[in-house]
């Protein structure tokens, strides 16, 4: 999405998230929001939900590898450990 859009704020201090945006980023009612502030800029971000972190940790594989202690692993004892190391 690289279109600029405007808003407006409101009396108290109310905005409007357009609501292609809110479509894109699946924003709804309650969605928690971060908010950082550097010089004269505001960056909002949407936080992960209890789901997306449980979807995350479900690619993470589940298998006993074995890393020495320079941090090397066999990669044939552990192939989806390594896989994902590589993959993502």
């Amino acid at each position: 999405m690289d279109n600029v859009m405007t808003g407006r704020m409101s009396q108290k201090g109310q905005i409007v998230i357009p609501a292609s945006i809110r479509k894109a980023l699946g924003l709804t009612k309650g969605t928690e929001l971060s908010f950082k502030v550097e010089g004269d800029e505001i960056t909002i971000k949407k936080l992960p939900t209890a789901l997306d972190w449980a979807n995350l940790v479900k690619q993470i594989p589940v298998e006993n590898v074995e890393i020495d202690k320079e941090g090397h692993y066999n990669p044939k004892k552990s192939p989806e450990f390594h896989d994902w190391m590589v993959n993502g």
